[in-house]
């Protein structure tokens, strides 16, 4: 296990900068995970901590000590890539121990660090295999366990489930998810899929052309996002926004949805607002239920069943505002062209103009 620090990291490519003064501290043995639209540097980023791009400015350390122009071989990480990049005329046990041998390790020692790798992954039976035997998800595994037998400091993840499919997808995180718990190992992986960060990290960092726009546990990214892009990145589906106003109700501010009657005090916000601001209005689709505060009917879009649950897409009436908001499966909506939901204003979150949260 190892800290991983980054202060004021940057890089430039000539006039064009990407990464534009990271600031982030990595705990030992923390799970961590980049995640943000493409291009907002998350991979690049990675291949920065593992020594593949140079870094224009700031300073990179890694157990305390500076990182910035020693060799990746010696930086004490392990990558594993979106491919599996195995040399397909090996055997299973020949591409897990390929590294070792290239460094003169004993075949003895070899060969127990690769038994001890195929044992965590349970790759024991195909040893002997050749990679084209193999399934995706195999792949994958012997991929990690050519990571394992090395025993880095810290292990490096730049998507490595966005090859397989759906049901792999899941099965896989499931593999990581129990691997990190064994080793401890302090992990950085890079994904777009914000599932994926929430069900893996202990801290997700999200980053947005080039700047961390916030980082912090699942939970409280979800709960409490610092600003609209966060809130609307994080979950699934996507949270709903709403234009609103403030305006006054005797001594206090309230809310008022556009299109809507119904005002939401909000006495602990007070010394941040004024009378007449512009705010937009943030609600998770399982923020709506059968009974809450404010009732509103919906213009019945599409419907999607999902199983357990059913998403209803659909307009408010008078704006034509479209919303999501989820259902219970056991509720009868198919041919209804119009549903009543309710919501709560606790669950209501505020965003400024520029997009800030307003707490």
């Amino acid at each position: 296990m190892a800290e991983l620090s980054l202060k004021g990291i940057r890089k430039t490519y000539g006039s064009l900068e990407v990464i534009k003064g990271i600031d982030l501290e990595i705990e030992p043995g923390e799970f961590t995970v980049f995640v943000g639209p493409s291009g907002c540097g998350k991979s690049t980023l990675l291949r920065m901590i593992a020594g593949l791009e140079d870094i224009s400015a700031g300073d990179l350390t890694i157990g305390g000590a500076r990182m910035n122009e020693v060799d990746p071989s010696r930086r004490g990480i392990a990558m594993v890539f979106q491919s599996y990049a195995l040399y397909p005329h090996l055997t299973v046990r020949q591409n897990m121990g390929f590294a070792l041998r290239f460094a003169g390790v004993p075949k003895s020692e070899i060969d127990r660090q690769v038994m001890e790798a195929a044992r965590i992954l349970e790759l024991e039976p195909l040893l002997e295999r050749k990679p084209g035997q193999l399934s995706g998800g195999q792949r994958q595994r012997v991929a990690i366990g050519r990571a394992i037998v090395r025993h880095p400091k810290v292990f490096l993840f730049d998507e490595p489930l966005s090859n397989l499919d759906a049901e792999l997808r899941v099965h896989m995180r499931f593999e990581i998810a129990k691997l990190h718990k064994k080793l401890g190992t302090t992990m950085i992986y890079v994904t777009h899929d914000q599932v994926e960060a929430m069900t893996l990290a202990d801290k997700i960092v999200v980053l947005r052309a080039g700047v961390i726009e916030q980082a912090g546990t699942p939970r409280d990214l979800y709960a409490d996002p610092d600003n609209q892009f966060v809130a609307g990145f994080i979950g699934s589906p996507r949270m709903n926004f709403l234009p609103a106003e403030i305006v006054t109700q005797g001594a206090q501010f309230a809310l008022r949805l556009q299109g809507m009657e119904a005002l939401f005090p909000l006495p602990a916000l007070s010394a941040s607002l004024s009378a007449g601001q512009r705010v937009t209005a943030g609600l998770r689709p399982e923020a709506f239920h059968r009974d809450g505060d404010t009732t509103v009917s919906l213009a019945v879009e599409m419907l999607e069943y999902l199983g357990g649950e059913t998403l209803v897409h659909g307009r408010i009436a008078p704006t034509g505002d479209i919303i999501t908001a989820k259902a219970d499966a056991k509720d009868m909506l198919a041919g209804q062209e119009r549903v009543r939901v309710a919501f709560n204003a606790a669950d209501i979150l505020l965003f400024d103009a520029d997009g800030a949260r307003i707490r």
